[in-house]
């Protein structure tokens, strides 16, 4: 028997990909407590709310795998904004607490002594000197370690999502899968959203609650207006344009305020995708940024993921984080599937 046990869970992208792939996850554990519905709900699974430097390995053990024979794997992705390239600035870095969360994951390792261990993250943080201190400790602790940067489109997700992930085991040498789709084939926006029903910006879809978004300011309908997919605010009217925009700086972020293309994968969603102005997230045709239906759709949750209790609880802050955090599902099941694949070999 095979089960997982995923640190930093989150709403469950990650577990729910490995459930779709086959195998069982036990329990997730996050410090959000917010994303404990979604992630029991959707994985009949248990939420361990709980600061993972708090988390004792050994108990983990003998809640959860208390049967010997039972292969035990470990995965997590450990909030990312430390490892960004948006974060620049080292001494940052290392001021930031969630820069030690990686030595947390190597702590819970070393207690657990799982036989497959796999992580996903930003490809930036296999340039930092602490991932380089993680492969070494686990090759230390006897694991072939595997990492590759992957390019989600390359795995039916339709996103233009760049992720680091790792795998290692105790068992010998483990591949990520072979890509499952060609550029030709890959999945666009259109094939993800474009049978969801017309809203206009602030306005809710009546027979999906989440099918929402942001109303736009006067300016900004304006300026979406004049907007082409993959353009940038070089097509406006001046008088639309940012005092930022006129800056050396400001002329380097051609997509802020941009327009999504129906015929592309999506850029990578974010936490803000439902405000316009943070990023390429403008839809394609209609004037108004991405509703949480549409962002939890391109990171290919399916329709039937369940992301609330009671419709006053949804949040486009809360649920942009929950979606914009979330590894994708899609990616999730090839990690599982490859996981499987691998044990089945050796």
């Amino acid at each position: 028997m095979t089960s997982a046990i995923d640190i930093f869970c989150g709403i469950g992208g990650l577990s729910y990909g490995l459930k779709k792939a086959g195998i069982q996850v036990k329990a997730g554990i996050d410090l959000d407590s917010s994303c404990s519905y979604p992630f029991t709900r959707n994985l009949n699974a248990d939420f361990i709310s709980e600061d993972i430097s708090k988390i004792d390995g050994n108990s983990l053990v003998k809640k959860y795998w208390f049967n010997v024979k039972e292969t035990k794997i470990l995965v997590g992705c450990a909030p990312c904004q430390p490892f960004s390239s948006h974060t620049n600035k080292l001494k940052e870095k290392k001021d930031n607490k969630k820069w030690n969360l990686l030595n947390e994951f190597k702590r819970l390792i070393d207690e657990i002594d799982p036989e497959i261990v796999s992580m996903e993250n930003v490809p930036n943080l296999s340039n930092q000197t602490i991932f380089d201190e993680f492969v070494e400790f686990l090759k230390v602790k006897r694991y072939y370690v595997n990492h590759m940067n992957v390019y989600c489109p390359d795995y039916g997700v339709p996103q233009k999502r760049r992720r680091l992930v790792l795998l290692a085991s105790k068992y010998g040498k483990v591949n990520l899968i072979s890509s499952t789709h060609t550029p030709e084939e890959y999945i666009s926006v259109k094939d993800a959203i474009g049978n969801l029903p017309k809203v206009e910006g602030g306005e809710v879809c009546p027979n999906d609650p989440i099918h929402r978004t942001t109303k736009l300011t006067d300016k900004n309908v304006k300026r979406i207006k004049q907007s082409k997919p993959n353009g940038t605010w070089l097509d406006w009217d001046e008088e639309l344009r940012l005092p930022c925009h006129n800056k050396k700086s400001g002329k380097t972020y051609l997509s802020v305020y941009g327009r999504m293309s129906w015929e592309e994968p999506s850029p990578t969603i974010t936490t803000q995708f439902y405000n316009y102005g943070t990023g390429r997230f403008g839809h394609p045709s209609q004037d108004r940024a991405l509703t949480i239906r549409e962002a939890a759709l391109l990171q290919t949750f399916p329709i039937d993921y369940i992301l609330y209790e009671k419709e006053e609880d949804i949040s486009l802050k809360k649920l942009g984080t929950h979606i914009g955090n979330a590894v994708p599902v899609r990616l999730g099941e090839v990690i599982g599937r490859s996981i499987l694949l691998h044990l089945r070999n050796i």
